[in-house]
């Protein structure tokens, strides 16, 4: 288990409550003990909001739910639940020394509108934080009767912290095509703020080459298969629940994120949504901002999920700005300013450059990350004049951010100062193969493979490696 030092350290990092981050490091091994449980696992496909965040792309939105669909109804019984449960309390204290205390592992059976079994569990835990008092709890949310559209894909569970167990952990999840078709169908049928956060990110990720018309008939046959009408900007805009899903804006999406971006600007883009969904209106891509500046690696993109940099520099706040287009208040050389972030670029003398627009004026800058000394999010949201590349979505290798104070370098990592004595032989480097899993140990940072050979001796041809973590 990770400790406590770590958990305040992302805390920081993100600009997120302690708890908040420890209940998303759970998730991790939660997710990671399903993964491992032989019966469970052919099973269980994760959905839903937490779905999108550990294993699609990056929405800032930290969850407190695990949301499945059970293909085996049989599985939704008091006595296999709480046994499977049992097992994978287990499982995730000795790997991880995370306490799942089994009396407190708790199922609720009902009846759902569809007049079918679903369940909602409680979960308690003891983490790093070991606060007192009640144990702080995660929820699960069952159902066997769900319509699956479409075949569930693997995916790679993202888990940020030190901890990751050498396999990396996977979940059977929802496809792309059905989450988001999923999230449209939740957002007509109940008009909660998650959904039409989670919608917008959607929309906003889905590149050129997104299926459309795949989406589209997905949507269609669970609507039908709930029994309502396929939403549309005047069915969600005639609802009763229209001034409630306003209202409650900030009630349930302040203590998920650093900042809580406003409501106008999320609901004035599901026009645009339903525009390219059902009319096939092509997505206005803006350009890349143009280089400016010292020359730049074009090899290096950052990590398209939230890393720990381990800098005073505030990267994933920053990112969450990008991300949710927001303005931010940069403190630079002594001067403050209100910029719109675009772009992270890496020198080739290795200087990392943060691009961006200054909003007042609409200048374009590039701001060498090692003299900012500050950067706090804004409520004020920009229209993106260039394309946003802070938040890339595919799996980009990213090299950690050493910073060199006079004298000597000092490396922060979690937990660790090793500026007080290191290994002597200096750090290695963990790539992990995109293409097999297998991981490797590098004296470089060198994300470059050669043919080796997979997890069951095989020959894989994977050639490049996305960074993993950094040992001393």
């Amino acid at each position: 288990m990770i400790d406590r030092r770590e958990i305040l350290d992302f805390s920081r990092e993100f600009g997120l409550a302690p708890h908040i981050i420890e209940k998303d490091y759970v998730i991790g091994w939660i997710l990671a003990g399903i993964s491992n449980h032989k019966d469970l696992a052919p099973h269980w496909v994760f959905k839903g909001g937490t779905c999108l965040k550990k294993c699609f792309f990056e929405t800032y939105r930290f969850s407190e739910d695990l949301d499945f669909t059970i293909k085996n109804p049989d599985h939704l019984k008091q006595e296999i639940l709480t046994n499977a449960f049992k097992e994978i309390s287990n499982w995730v204290y000795e790997n991880a020394g995370i306490e799942i205390p089994p009396n407190l592992i708790q199922f609720e059976f009902y009846t759902n509108p569809r007049a079918k079994i679903s369940v909602q569990g409680k979960i308690s835990y003891r983490a790093p934080l070991q606060r007192g008092g009640d144990l702080p709890r995660i929820k699960l949310d069952l159902t066997s009767d769900e319509l699956l559209a479409l075949d569930p894909v693997s995916r790679e569970v993202h888990h940020p912290y030190s901890d990751e167990p050498e396999e990396s952990i996977s979940a059977q999840c929802y496809s792309f095509e059905e989450l988001f078709a999923e999230k449209i169908r939740a957002l007509g049928e109940r008009l909660r703020p998650r959904d039409l956060y989670d919608v917008i990110h959607l929309h906003r990720h889905a590149g050129r080459d997104a299926n459309r018309a795949l989406i589209k008939d997905t949507l269609e046959k669970k609507c039908q298969f709930k029994g309502i009408s396929i939403p549309t900007m005047e069915s969600l805009g005639s609802k009763a629940e229209r001034a409630e899903l306003e209202g409650e804006w900030e009630n349930m999406l302040a203590h998920q994120l650093p900042v809580l971006p406003p409501f106008e600007q999320f609901w004035s883009e599901i026009s645009a949504v339903f525009a390219w969904l059902y009319q096939a209106v092509e997505k206005i891509i803006p350009p890349s901002m143009p280089l400016m500046g010292m020359p730049v690696d074009d090899t290096w993109q950052p990590p398209a999920m939230a890393h720990a940099w381990h800098t005073t520099t505030p990267f994933e706040v920053i990112r969450f700005a990008a991300a949710n287009h927001l303005c931010v208040g940069l403190t630079y050389n002594g001067t403050h300013r209100l910029i719109e972030p675009y772009s992270l670029r890496r020198t080739r003398d290795g200087n990392l450059l943060l691009y961006a627009v200054k909003h007042d004026t609409g200048e374009d800058r590039s701001y060498r990350v090692d003299r900012i000394q500050g950067a706090e999010p804004t409520k004020i949201s920009f229209n993106p004049r260039y394309v946003v590349e802070l938040t890339p979505s595919g799996p980009f290798a990213a090299q950690p951010i050493s910073r060199k104070s006079t004298g000597a370098w000092k490396t922060r990592a979690i937990g660790m100062d090793y500026s007080k004595g290191a290994s002597p032989h200096g750090p290695k480097y963990i790539f992990r193969c995109m293409t097999c899993g297998k991981q490797f140990t590098r004296k470089s940072y060198d994300a470059s493979l050669n043919q080796h050979k997979n997890k069951q001796g095989y020959p894989c041809f994977g050639r490049i490696g996305t960074y993993i973590r950094t040992e001393y």
